[in-house]
């Protein structure tokens, strides 16, 4: 009996969605639930399950396709799920006997075989030059999976790989979109054109809008973190036992965020036309950079929220973020924005604003320098701060105010226990 896989109800302010990857092929099993197909919408990555075991059928919307709500993506035959190997029969030993060393050995590449290793998992392979048998695969019978290509990556693969031939493309829906193609090599005046992926042209929008209907400007100053380091470092320890999750920097910058937003609401405010909307909620966005682009996925009530409560929030969406499984409504209502450029190493920069939101604050690397201490030159750990804002509602002094208060909130922690 044959099942449409249909595309799922897309969420309300979204009317369509692009075929981002098949990760099952026509022919193969699949289970009842098992993710065998990717779509890109302009704002996250939705999965779509299989509603029943069977084999997969005829697709109907191949990679790169164009798809509504309700639109069928491709045909699946009910029946038994599981692996390939399993489907053998019992006496065929010598076939099963073959396909379990092709798996230990992570996926054959090349030859008249089908590689181990999903259409996703290849493509993955393919856009970064690498070669299935220098990766370790830790799946059923030594099968790649996603998580291992990744680490390989992590752990210096795609070095390795430069200095190997990519190897040729498997079939032309592997080919038609890769939007993280390798640069051209140095001297062979080779271009690449790609298209922008849904998620990477609404980013692009939203930039442009909040530069051409908000009077965008950015105010600079600098902390000394030699307290936060020293808080953290005396109870790291006792914080990971107590809460099972590490202390970072973000949950400091986060709650006194939280502080000079009660000090300052203007900054927590929105415009609606005419209106100025104050809002009573500290709902702050935490910018998260993904291999698609950078999501801003918001921790609620940050107020009521603990230091591990922080920590542990952002954990979670940093995780959502690598498995591509942030959702709408984990990005909708903030207020207030934080974005971490130190992470990269960046020393300075001028954030741009999330819309609707009124302000954003940019954290950057932190850096040994010499400052002047009661009277001496001692080398601290310095970071600049920059906020940008809108100044139709928010005036110079309150934004100086503002950022000089979470200056203060951070060269004291006290301060943001006591609430003063």
């Amino acid at each position: 009996m044959s099942i449409e896989v249909k595309v799922p109800a897309l969420p309300e302010s979204v009317s369509e969605a692009t075929v981002a990857v098949w990760n099952k092929a026509t022919g193969d099993v699949v289970e009842r639930d098992e993710v065998i197909c990717e779509l890109e919408t302009d704002k996250v990555m939705l999965e779509v399950p299989a509603v029943s075991a069977g084999t997969l059928g005829e697709i109907k919307a191949e990679e790169g396709a164009t798809v509504g709500s309700g639109d069928v993506l491709a045909l699946l035959e009910e029946g038994d799920g599981g692996g390939k190997a399993e489907a053998k029969s019992d006496g065929d030993d010598s076939d099963d006997s073959a396909e379990s060393s092709e798996g230990e050995k992570g996926g054959d590449t090349s030859g008249d075989s089908a590689p181990a290793t999903s259409p996703a998992v290849r493509k993955l392979m393919l856009e970064h030059g690498l070669d299935a048998s220098d990766i370790t695969g830790t799946g059923k019978n030594g099968r790649i999976i996603k998580e291992d290509v990744e680490k390989y990556l992590a752990d210096g693969g795609s070095e390795k790989a430069d200095s190997k031939p990519a190897p040729k493309s498997e079939s032309k829906s592997e080919t038609k979109k890769a939007p993280d193609m390798p640069a051209p090599a140095a001297g062979s005046r080779e271009e690449k054109r790609v298209p922008m992926t849904r998620i990477r042209k609404r980013i692009a929008e939203r930039l442009v809008e909040a530069q051409q209907t908000a009077a965008m400007l950015t105010t600079f100053n600098e902390v000394d973190l030699t307290e936060v380091m020293a808080l953290r470092a005396r109870y790291k320890e006792q914080f990971i036992k107590a809460h099972d999750t590490k202390l970072g920097f973000m949950s400091f910058f986060v709650k006194a965020s939280v502080e000079a937003l009660k000090k300052f609401p203007l900054v927590n405010a929105s415009i609606d036309g005419d209106d100025i909307v104050y809002h009573g909620y500290y709902d702050i966005g935490i910018a998260v950079s993904t291999d698609r682009g950078l999501v801003v996925p918001v921790l609620r009530d940050c107020d009521s929220l603990s230091f591990a409560g922080v920590e542990q929030g952002i954990v979670n969406y940093g995780q959502k973020a690598r498995d591509g499984k942030i959702t709408m409504d984990d990005m909708q209502g903030g207020t207030f924005s934080i974005t971490n450029g130190g992470t990269f190493g960046s020393m300075m920069s001028t954030p741009i604003l999330n819309p609707p939101q009124s302000a954003i604050l940019g954290m950057h690397n932190i850096v040994q320098r010499p400052m002047v201490v009661d009277g001496e030159i001692k080398a601290r750990p310095m970071m600049y701060l920059a906020l940008s804002y809108d100044h139709r509602i928010i005036d110079g002094k309150d934004a100086v105010s503002f950022l000089v208060t979470i200056k203060n909130m951070l060269e004291d922690p006290g301060r943001m226990l006591l609430t003063v």
